[in-house]
């Protein structure tokens, strides 16, 4: 999936002169470590990523009406069975389906309802498994478009993921600028996340207004969630290198 082209960060540098050090009279045992240069490069700098759901979820709706109360009983809970067996066949774990049971009676019959919630994280399987329940069970058995979804760990990892990148792209424009000059980049005196902005994606508990018509693809675009962040940065800047102490 094509990540959306990031816009680009805005770059200023601002050299300013050395001030002159105030008298002071070396310690004893050796000079202290050097003043501070006072030369700086202030900088800023974005970036833009989009994570896609990590998470889908699917409903699976049956039920059957007989005179008998054991008989409605025993339709629902053999297909309910097939359906749980077949998602542990393929690695789904009983921590990740969810079944609930309604029984009833409606005039001179008996009324078994039931829902089975499955979670996936790998959607390969989720395909495999909703084949293979259209197949062996037919119109007995009424599958929903899976929900797509992203878990509270995957959004705080694309938090992370894109205030890092903005740093990183932070960091090398400031090299960028202290080459175009003739110096070379040292630490990092300030770093502050200036603002951050999250859109798109859904949660567990969000009602998709996607209609049924959506694809598989489509359905996991629409649910792709994107995070921007701006940092500013000040960073020291060196004298140009000694190129006796490089080969040192």
């Amino acid at each position: 999936m094509a990540l959306p082209v990031p816009p680009p960060a805005r770059v200023f540098a601002e050299l300013l002169p050395t001030p002159a050090p105030a008298p002071a009279s070396a310690p004893a045992g050796g000079g202290g470590p050097p003043a501070p240069s006072g030369r700086e490069v202030h900088v800023s700098g974005s970036a833009e990523l989009s994570a896609g759901p990590d998470r889908a979820r699917v409903s699976l709706r049956l039920g059957s009406r007989k005179g008998a109360a054991g008989a409605a009983r025993s339709s629902v809970s053999r297909r309910l069975e097939y359906i749980a067996q077949s998602a542990r066949q393929r690695g789904v774990t009983e921590e990740n389906m969810t079944v609930t049971e309604d029984f009833s009676r409606v005039e001179d019959t008996y009324q078994m309802e039931a829902e089975v919630c499955i979670i996936f994280s790998d959607f390969g399987k989720m395909q495999n498994v909703c084949n293979l329940l259209i197949e062996k069970l037919g119109t007995s058995v009424t599958i929903s478009p899976p929900h797509f979804y992203h878990t509270p760990e995957a959004v705080d990892t694309l938090r992370r993921q894109v205030c890092v990148a903005a740093v990183g792209n932070t960091r090398r424009k400031a090299q960028e600028v202290c080459r175009l000059f003739g110096q070379s980049l040292g630490k990092p005196l300030l770093i502050r996340e200036e603002e951050t902005k999250e859109w798109g994606g859904h949660i567990d508990n969000h009602l998709s207004n996607s209609p049924d018509s959506l694809t598989l693809q489509e359905r996991i675009q629409n649910a792709t969630a994107y995070a921007s962040c701006r940092v500013f940065a000040v960073f020291e800047i060196k004298g140009k290198e000694n190129r006796r102490n490089k080969l040192l």
